[in-house]
């Protein structure tokens, strides 16, 4: 692995000031040390004058665990405990903390954040390290090579100080303009499975900072009256009755431009819901989302019953003939609903001016958008925005929509109220799942073609449903000759080597907002690609395990690392090995964010008695592993959502109104409805990879071929309102 950044200018500035800060970092081809208060870059390690240091972590944290793998890899060069490097998040500033894997624009997601920085953060860290070493060689009179930093002490000799002392020296020398990176096999924190997660004390003793625990002076609450239908508007609206909430100021109705809503602003949150209530409202929904949940259903499935809209993958004609030639044809429909988020934090952040302009404090996850949003709605500069990002909790996605809505809200909010004090935008779990984004509702449509020996000869593979990017920002980036790469992910790009594959794609039209959510369009091809692989092997008489690596046996990359992990997969979870009588076992794997993982899932019992998920098996290839532990957990959690929401999990819709308000109907994965998961990491030398999302897509699968090993296939989701029950 290619360990060194190549083709990197340096800058470098010093100042007269006492008390200097040695801050080292790479923006899209910089790096720069500086004394403190001298300039307005700030990178991605900083090393006080009193030896603090401190990682700015520019992937913000929402549980994920950025801020410890990050920090990590700076602690891992400065030969540094990783509990004493600071973390601190970075400001909006695009120039220096873009997303190289999102076209330079600040943020997170798409589970890019190792991806993106391990490079980047290692080599801020050694440039550190260097500078702090030759500064102590210099004014020691000694090489540098006789000098050695470890626990945040400088030593040569029977001479040492601590790196607070040698800082000043340190701001005044070039940035080294290739430093040495060290060697794996010198590593201790990376890979080191007993490291601990940064955000375990704030989060545990309650000082970790939310959007809800922002509290300034003489702000005030609003909160949004939102159309009980998308696509709505808003006619008029009263608010004689909410007149008499105590704490409530006034409401707002919003321009039609800016969306179909009433501001609505109060002393305090409390008051602000219950004003709320008290307002009637009249709507428009000439324009709106008007069909229930059956109909909508309807027409997704009618859509992969005829010719595709967009051809994705191969030529119809082609597959066509294929399976004409088929000795056997295993046909199969899908049906995803739409799901929520189900974040635990609800939309929330809090608008304040500024001697500039204004200050926004929010669990941020797209700072790029944020400015933007806040530039538009109030026709400032985007230098006069800061944005301080702070804990999230929690988003899959939530938090960075292509329309930045709810920061557009806090936006018109915070001038609807005059501008001149803090207003803190707040969503509840009602709004956010009445009301908020949703992971599109798919069916898909798959015929596939075996021959005598049971080998696939053809796969034709017809999918429907709103794309995510179209017309969006990334619009030229993602969707190519009309197919939306979010539709198709995971079908078209397979690493299966499959015969006759054609895959086509019909867009589905629908008011209702739509937005990546956690694995994006891996959520539901997935379950279809291996739902399906595990039909054929059936068919054809043949192991699940042994028929899947039949497909990956070409010697390209991908197909080896994903045979791999099925491999291991089969023999950590005792694949062939005998049962406990009435336990069954399903299998799946597959390859997103360029992260492979297979998972085994053994249950006991059956769809109608009652399925009890005993164990989870999951083998992960993420490339190098930062932090195992945060792997592991990422594992665990991308397993219990996906399992969690194919259980029971649905949004739907009665006349274009959603059904479901909050966790009692729309009710998230239960500790107890997982027994155990066992998670095994495949030791590589490989660059990392993302670990957020690519445990979610296979798991699903995996327990519906449990299931169907006792009789009972499911393929229209939620398990739960198709024939399965759970103990």
């Amino acid at each position: 692995m290619n360990t060194q950044i190549s083709r990197r200018n340096f800058l470098k500035s010093a100042s007269a000031l006492a008390g200097a800060t040695l801050v080292v970092g790479f923006d899209a081809g910089k790096a720069v040390a500086q004394s403190a208060g001298t300039s307005d870059i700030t990178p991605f390690v900083r090393v006080a004058a009193d030896g603090k240091v401190t990682a700015i972590i520019k992937h913000f944290e929402c549980g994920q665990g950025t801020a410890t793998g990050l920090s990590a890899l700076i602690a891992e060069e400065l030969n540094m405990p990783l509990d004493a490097v600071e973390v601190d998040f970075a400001p909006a500033n695009a120039a220096l903390y873009g997303n190289t894997l999102f076209g330079g624009a600040q943020g997170t997601g798409g589970s890019t954040a190792m991806a993106d920085s391990y490079l980047k953060y290692r080599t801020a860290g050694a440039a550190a390290r260097e500078m702090l070493i030759t500064a102590a060689a210099e004014v020691w009179g000694v090489s540098p090579s006789d000098v050695t930093l470890k626990d945040g002490v400088l030593s040569a000799g029977d001479t040492s100080a601590p790196i607070g002392d040698l800082v000043s020296a340190a701001a005044q020398l070039d940035v080294p303009a290739n430093p040495t990176l060290k060697d794996p096999s010198e590593f201790t924190i990376i890979g080191n499975p007993d490291t601990n997660r940064r955000d375990n004390g704030p989060k545990t003793n309650g000082t970790a900072t939310y959007g809800m625990d922002i509290q300034l002076d003489n702000q005030i609450v609003a909160v949004l009256l939102r159309g009980p239908r998308f696509g709505g508007t808003l006619v008029s609206h009263d608010d004689s009755a909410a007149q008499d909430v105590p704490g409530y100021i006034r409401s707002a109705a919003l321009p039609p431009q800016a969306g179909a809503g009433v501001i609505v602003y109060a002393q305090n949150t409390w008051a602000a819901f219950q004003a709320r209530d008290s307002i009637t409202a009249d709507w428009d929904f000439s324009a709106a989302e008007n069909r229930s949940s059956d109909q909508m259903k309807a027409d997704l499935m009618a859509a992969v019953n005829t010719d595709a809209e967009f051809d994705a993958r191969g030529t119809p004609a082609e597959t066509a003939a294929a399976l004409k030639g088929a000795a056997q044809v295993i046909e199969r429909d899908f049906f995803f609903p739409f799901l929520a988020h189900g974040t635990m934090e609800p939309m929330t952040c809090v608008v304040a001016p500024s001697e500039t302009g204004v200050t926004v404090y929010d669990g941020c996850q797209f700072p790029t958008a944020v400015l933007g949003a806040f530039a538009a709605v109030l026709q400032i500069p985007q230098e006069a925005i800061e944005v301080k990002t702070i804990y999230a909790g929690g988003t899959f996605g939530r938090r960075a929509t292509q329309t930045a809505d709810y920061h557009v809200e806090a936006a018109l909010a915070f001038a609807f109220a005059g501008g001149q004090q803090p207003v803190k935008l707040v969503w509840s779990r009602e709004d956010d799942i009445k009301g908020g984004y949703y992971r599109p509702a798919y069916a898909h449509k798959v015929r596939v073609g075996l021959d005598d020996a049971g080998q696939i000869v053809g796969w034709d593979h017809r999918i429907a449903g709103k794309p995510i990017f179209k017309g969006g920002p990334f619009d030229a980036a993602l969707v190519h000759g009309g197919v939306d790469n979010s539709s198709v992910e995971g079908t078209r790009d397979t690493p299966y080597a499959l015969p006759g594959m054609y895959v086509g794609l019909t867009d589905g039209k629908t008011p209702v907002p739509v937005n990546w959510w956690r694995s994006v369009g891996h959520s539901h091809t997935a379950f279809v690609m291996e739902t399906m692989m595990d039909m054929a092997a059936e068919a054809a008489g043949q192991d699940p395990v042994e028929y899947r690596l039949g497909y990956l046996a070409g010697g390209t990359p991908d197909q080896n690392r994903m045979a791999n992990v099925l491999r291991v997969a089969a023999e950590r979870s005792g694949w062939t090995s005998d049962m406990a009588e009435g336990h069954s076992r399903g299998v799946a794997v597959h390859k997103s964010f360029g992260t492979f993982v297979a998972e085994v899932v053994e249950i006991s019992g059956n769809a109608d008695d009652g399925v009890a998920i005993e164990n989870v098996t999951c083998v992960v290839d993420c490339g190098v592993a930062v932090t195992p532990d945060v792997v592991v957990a990422q594992m665990e959690s991308g397993i219990g959502y996906g399992i969690g929401h194919a259980m029971r999990n649905e949004i739907t819709f009665s006349d274009g109104e959603v059904d479901q308000f909050n966790f009692p109907d729309y009710e998230p994965l239960r500790i107890s409805d997982i027994k155990s998961i066992e998670t095994h990491i495949v030791p590589s030398a490989e660059a990392p990879t993302g670990v957020g999302e690519p445990s979610t897509p296979p798991s699903a699968p995996a327990l519906a071929n449990a299931i169907a090993r006792t009789g009972t296939r499911v393929t229209h989701l939620p398990m739960a309102e198709n024939g399965v029950s759970f103990a």
